[in-house]
């Protein structure tokens, strides 16, 4: 495990785009592979690329999300806005719940359309269905997924957002 510390360490930029790129696409293939019932490749080699590519963008502005949120609630609670049990120093469970919540309520609403205008760019196929649900999600389940992200180390964080990209396949 310590090569993968020395990894996100050194190129977190370039480790979130392989861990989302992959993962991310797993889960749309998990996805399509539960709606069939059975293991298939669902898309032709030229979308799984392209699906790539979009995870791989939505990668990059995941991980920066990750550490300007942070700086956010930083300066307010400099600020008042928050209480100090949303401190670095402060209830790590508190810390994680108050990211977690401003993440998916702000940025997370952002990502939810761009992921979906993206794929609608790719498929060449404008499918709104469904939206709804993606970001009703961000209520019941990536607030508080991502208050578990957040209550880990910092190096294990993008990765395990990496892994919940699975379960948005689904």
């Amino acid at each position: 495990m310590n090569w993968y510390i020395i990894l996100v360490d050194t190129h977190p930029i370039l480790m979130a785009i392989i861990q989302f790129a992959i993962l991310g696409t797993l889960g749309e293939f998990v996805a399509k592979w539960v709606i069939a019932k059975k293991i298939f490749i669902p898309f032709p080699l030229k979308n799984i690329l392209w699906k790539m590519v979009v995870w791989s963008i939505l990668a990059v502005l995941i991980k920066t999300s990750f550490v300007g949120i942070k700086g956010y609630i930083n300066a307010l609670i400099d600020h008042h806005f928050l209480p100090i049990a949303f401190a670095e120093d402060g209830i790590k469970v508190v810390r994680a719940f108050g990211i977690s919540v401003l993440l998916n309520l702000q940025f997370g609403l952002f990502l939810v359309l761009f992921h979906r205008v993206l794929d609608n760019l790719i498929l060449k196929d404008k499918n709104w269905a469904g939206l709804e649900k993606g970001l009703l999600s961000l209520l019941w389940f990536w607030i508080p997924a991502h208050t578990v992200t957040f209550s880990l180390p910092k190096v294990y964080q993008i990765g395990l957002a990496a892994v919940w990209s699975v379960f948005l396949g689904l």
